[in-house]
Parts: structure tokens; C-alpha cells; sequence
């Protein structure tokens, strides 16, 4: 038994390793300047992040430099999140639409210029879900969790497959057009050079047969 809850465990973990993005970090950023983020992420997929700005000096008020407009938009310019001279916040949301989404953070000019420490953590598709809460609210047993957790795991990795052979259609489709239009093209050039060349020998014979010389 113990064998095989330790093989569901290490799958589970290989799974979510394959199914899940998670971006954790750290930057800095100088007033005045815009940093931003972008993920690819899949239509119909949930995505959550967090944000806040480290305090440079611990058991003292933020200072009010310290505060970055945040913006999520999506590849065709939708905003999804917007917050203006925050120190910290989140969001969540489910994609509509597949690209590349991008989350820029700005702060705002001072005088001297100061650097802020921000702290984002964005996370996308299976690991946007809070299995901790589902534990609790659920009170499912542990290999019940975890059947659960696998089986989400798996429906993740089976619409990624989904989503990368529809990329892979639309490559294919790119490819075959631009095959098309290389051909056509290459046709045409050769036409054109059989053309021309048949212009200029016209042209010679019936410069030498006014010369006389044929």
C-alpha cells in the first residue's frame, strides 16, 4: 500500500511538473521605468498572480515611493487587470482568447530616483487551482485528493495536446501557403527570364537582318 501511494505521489509530482506554469521572481525596477512579464497561455485557461512591493526598511510604513501601476493585457490589447499607486494586489481571471499575455508594472517618477523590489508570482492552468482549499472544503480522503489532483493533471495535459496540434495544423497550413507561393513565384520568374531572353534574340536577328548580315 505504501509502495503504491508513494508511485501515485511521483506521478502526480512528474504530472503537475508537465501540466503547470508557474513564474516566481523577484526584480527591480527604477522609478520612472516599465517592467513587463509575458506568458503564453492557452484559451479558456485560469491564471492567477500576485503582487507586492518588498519594504526596504522592515518595522517601518512603505514609504510612499514605493507604489507601481500594474497592468495584465492580453495579445489583442485587452486589459484584464488594471491597478494604479498600489504597493500590492492580485488577479485572476480565465483567458478567452490564445497568446501571449503580458503583465507590466511602472513606477512612477521621483526626484532622486528611487529603485523598488517587487515580488510577482504568476501562475497558470493547473497550479491557479488552491488544492489546499479544495482538501478542506471537500474533506476528501488523501488518495481520493490525490485521484483527483492526477485526474485534473492528465485533463490538463490532454488539452495542451489539443492546443499544440492545433498549432501545429496552423504551421503545417503556413507551411503548404508559403510552399504554394514559392512555387507560383518561382514559375513565374521563369517565364519571365524565358521572356526576356526571347525578346533580346527578336531583337538581334532583326537588328542583323537590317545590318544584312544574315
Amino acid at each position: 500500500m505504501m509502495i503504491q501511494r508513494s508511485n501515485t505521489l511521483f506521478l502526480v509530482l512528474i504530472l503537475g511538473f508537465i501540466a503547470t506554469q508557474v513564474n516566481s521572481l523577484r526584480f527591480d525596477l527604477q522609478s520612472g521605468q516599465t517592467k513587463c512579464i509575458a506568458e503564453d497561455i492557452k484559451s479558456h485557461a485560469m491564471t492567477v498572480g500576485k503582487y507586492h512591493i518588498v519594504n526596504p526598511n522592515e518595522g517601518y510604513p512603505l514609504p510612499d515611493t514605493h507604489k507601481v501601476t500594474v497592468r495584465v493585457t492580453s495579445t489583442y490589447g485587452n486589459t484584464y487587470h488594471q491597478s494604479d499607486n498600489v504597493a500590492e494586489g492580485h488577479f485572476a481571471f480565465e483567458t478567452a482568447e490564445a497568446g501571449d499575455y503580458m503583465t507590466c508594472f511602472f513606477a512612477a517618477d521621483h526626484k532622486p530616483p528611487v529603485t523598488v523590489t517587487l515580488d510577482f508570482d504568476w501562475k497558470t492552468g493547473f497550479a491557479a487551482k488552491d488544492w489546499t482549499n479544495v482538501a478542506k472544503k471537500g474533506s476528501v480522503e488523501v488518495m481520493e485528493f490525490e485521484l483527483k489532483k492526477m485526474y485534473e493533471n492528465v485533463q490538463a495535459i490532454h488539452d495542451e495536446m489539443f492546443f499544440l496540434r492545433e498549432r501545429e495544423a496552423e504551421m503545417q497550413e503556413l507551411n503548404r501557403s508559403t510552399n504554394s507561393k514559392m512555387a507560383w513565384m518561382t514559375g513565374l520568374s521563369i517565364l519571365i527570364c524565358l521572356s526576356v531572353a526571347w525578346l533580346q534574340l527578336w531583337h538581334l536577328k532583326t537588328f542583323f537582318e537590317k545590318k544584312k548580315l544574315i
